[in-house]
């Protein structure tokens, strides 16, 4: 990837898939089945929030497998968003939200008072277990009866140190082979980003949100799955597993 993409979306797009796969080779497998548990709890036409939404990656899978689905993508990154409403661009299906998850007041922003399923991958280890415990209250409150949310995210099981490590040292050791084979990595990606003369301003702005990489908590498959029954689901537990990630779902 070259830096006259300028305001070629489906580029920028194309090269964040490519920086997150880096990371987790299963990335479409976890969308998939997140996909399926959409159609199977709440049927192919679903109102979703697209929670901490980057450059709206669950909102174009969403429309490719389900076109006449809504979504409401929400997030504080102006880079990552200025892709998004980029990429969706006349597309009356989505509504893009600039929003602090952190902050008390965000759902009023959203154009919807009630949805079907909340939806959202590899964001969420941003927060430390604290404001994420509150954020799953705020979540079950915006969802129907009968609706659904899902976190795809590092969950990492401390009981288990050896495996974790022998884990890490593969994953890791593939991620370098693939670094010298000239893939862009996060810290890479981003710096090709605030060259560009379209995300550059949006970049500079969205550094001094977050700084390099802020790192939040990363509680086990056990942790969600007490904290969302305790914040008002009826059921809640993985329905994907890697040996470092999982998918969590909870029925409101």
């Amino acid at each position: 990837m070259t830096t006259d993409i300028g305001a070629d979306w489906a580029a920028w797009q194309e090269s964040w898939d490519r920086q997150q796969e880096w990371y987790m080779p299963d990335r479409e497998e976890r969308f998939r089945v997140m996909l399926d548990m959409v159609e199977a709890l709440v049927g192919p036409e679903p109102r979703v929030l697209d929670l901490a939404c980057g450059t709206g990656s669950i909102t174009a899978r969403l429309f490719e497998r389900f076109p006449k689905a809504v979504s409401t993508g929400v997030d504080l990154d102006p880079a990552l968003l200025t892709i998004a409403r980029g990429t969706f661009e006349g597309d009356d299906r989505v509504t893009f939200v600039t929003a602090d998850l952190k902050d008390a007041d965000w759902p009023a922003k959203l154009p919807y008072d009630s949805y079907d399923a909340v939806l959202t991958a590899t964001a969420l280890h941003w927060l430390h277990r604290e404001p994420l415990a509150v954020l799953y209250g705020q979540v079950a409150e915006l969802l129907r009866d009968g609706g659904v949310f899902m976190n795809a995210d590092h969950m990492i099981d401390e009981t288990t140190p050896r495996i974790n490590a022998a884990d890490r040292a593969q994953r890791h050791g593939r991620m370098d082979e693939a670094k010298a084979a000239g893939v862009l990595d996060w810290a890479d990606w981003w710096q090709l980003a605030g060259q560009d003369p379209v995300l550059a301003e949006p970049t500079a702005r969205r550094f001094e949100i977050y700084g390099e990489h802020a790192e939040g908590d990363t509680p086990s498959v056990e942790w969600h799955a007490r904290v969302l029954r305790e914040r008002g689901f009826a059921e809640a537990r993985d329905v994907w597993r890697s040996p470092s990630d999982a998918l969590i779902l909870a029925l409101k």
